[in-house]
């Protein structure tokens, strides 16, 4: 008998089993150093945020670290940190700087980070099971329908962000709705076709998700707004009415808690009261205002939140989370596991080990699901909810301040009314300008910004009207931030206007 047969290894085809490997390093000595060089330099990188650009464009050496093909051999750590360090680190999209306004994003914070790593030296999946990861997720989840004035009764689950979680809420309202089983039957066997309405100011995601959810473009109406560009509640009221003669059924309006475009709310209470009184289906888009229910200066703003049948917001946005983790609340618990849940013969539960809790992916798409909890779990008792309210009030009054000074300054113009945190204005020279050619001279203004590293902001277009937009959704933003905005969007008005005058 040879040495394989005595070791109960018998070779295949002749071949000699390899030895073993894993993916643990040889010397752990060696990538305990490097991991606290790490830290060292992580907590340096948010230390002196400040100090360095908001973004600047990668230079072609640095791009051609991604277009290495596939490695076939091994790197040591610290080379591999190394690479990501000249070429990684210093060119970010930049929402942890304090004037990063471009799109809505929380700034990140340490202790969440920690939470990330955390949760992925655990490596818990969060499918489900008796495992004290689910735990913490389903706590999160709760805390997250406390702050928003949701029954206990309620459920919930963490998803990837915003999208998704308008995605799980809009697809428990159709099948809610629809007055067949749509799991079963499909779309196609819905009597009379399903009607959602939001106003023409909802985020895209909404066209996405009607979209995937098989009823097509045409199944979402849009809503004229008021002045104040919230949903004018009569004009709902008219289109559910002439839907129904119509022959649609009404299922869903989709209220914004906080539009993309300016920040508006809707009137959250009439909007309860018009669901319940036409039986539709209330789905709150709160995933930029819906934490304005925890500022205690604020929070009369979304009054009537907690009336909603679901609810979708964002811990990486106004709880700073690190990307990524949303949230999606469904009053109607049933309704929510019937929209979703599956038990094939390998997931069946069993009276004790680690089968014995509830499945958590029945709530959701995904069976596989990131430890996203952990994060907002440890900031949030590190700092206290409280802390977080504060945080969201100084934002909007940081939105107020910017707004006077645009009103105070001659060559700056508010395109609307400030509401809470995001502020649409332009530079307007004193001699009048055709729209295109505004337009374009506030376009360059934004990329000069950029491009200098002074300030991160985005544009769009609200009524027609072509303007510069600033999400303040940061904790490290400060006044004389926003003083200097003000101050460099004028000199770059000025130097591109005084440089197109000497062409």
């Amino acid at each position: 008998m040879d040495k394989n047969d005595a070791d109960g290894l018998l070779p295949i085809h002749g071949v000699q089993p390899r030895t073993e490997e894993t993916l643990d390093p040889d010397d752990w000595t060696a990538l305990r150093t490097l991991s606290h060089r790490i830290v060292d330099d992580a907590v340096d990188y948010l230390r002196d945020v400040r100090s360095r650009p908001v973004w600047r464009s990668m230079p072609e050496d640095a791009k051609a670290l991604f277009e290495q093909p596939l490695p076939r051999s091994a790197s040591s750590a610290e080379s591999i940190y190394h690479e990501l360090g000249e070429n990684l680190m210093p060119y970010p999209l930049g929402n942890v700087h304090p004037r990063f306004w471009s799109w809505y994003m929380g700034a990140s914070n340490f202790t969440g980070a920690l939470g990330d790593f955390l949760a992925a030296i655990q490596g818990s999946n969060l499918g489900g099971g008796n495992h004290a990861a689910a735990l913490m997720d389903q706590q999160v989840v709760d805390w997250c329908k406390e702050m928003v004035g949701f029954p206990v009764s309620a459920s919930g689950t963490l998803v990837s962000g915003g999208s998704m979680a308008n995605i799980i809420a809009l697809t428990v309202a159709r099948n809610a709705k629809a007055g067949i089983d749509v799991r079963e039957h499909g779309v196609a066997a819905i009597d009379r076709p399903l009607r959602f309405y939001g106003s023409d100011q909802m985020h895209s995601c909404h066209r996405k998700a009607i979209e995937s959810l098989g009823l097509g473009n045409t199944a979402l109406r849009r809503v004229p707004t008021d002045a104040a560009l919230r949903i004018d509640v009569a004009a709902l009221r008219n289109a559910i009415a002439e839907d129904r003669a119509a022959g649609f059924q009404p299922a869903c309006v989709i209220a914004t808690a906080g539009t993309v475009n300016t920040g508006a709310i809707d009137d959250l209470m009439a909007l309860a009261d018009l669901a319940a009184e036409e039986d539709v289906w209330l789905h709150v888009d709160g995933c930029i205002g819906a934490l304005i229910a925890i500022a205690p200066d604020n929070a009369y703003r979304v009054a009537g939140i907690g009336r909603a049948d679901s609810i979708a917001l964002d811990p990486h946005k106004w709880l700073h989370a690190p990307f990524e983790v949303g949230c999606a609340l469904v009053r109607d618990a049933a309704a929510h596991r019937g929209a979703f849940a599956l038990t094939p013969e390998y997931l069946q539960p069993t009276p004790r080990g680690i089968a014995s809790a509830p499945w958590l992916y029945e709530y959701g798409l995904q069976t596989s699901r990131g430890f996203r909890a952990l994060k907002v779990w440890m900031a949030l008792k590190e700092h206290g909810v409280e802390k977080f309210g504060r945080l969201i009030d100084q934002n909007i009054a940081q939105g107020r301040y910017l707004s006077d000074l645009i009103v105070s300054e001659q060559r700056l113009e508010l395109i609307v009314p400030t509401n809470i945190n995001i502020v649409c204005f332009r530079y307007r020279p004193e001699k009048e300008m055709e729209e295109e050619a505004l337009k374009a001279l506030n376009i360059e203004i934004m990329l000069q910004l950029q491009e200098a590293g002074i300030a991160a902001l985005s544009d769009t277009t609200v009524r027609g009207a072509h303007c510069l937009r600033v999400a303040i959704c940061n904790h490290r933003t400060r006044r004389d931030d926003l003083d200097l905005l003000v101050k460099e969007i004028v000199r770059l008005g000025d130097q591109i206007l005084r440089g197109s005058r000497s062409d």
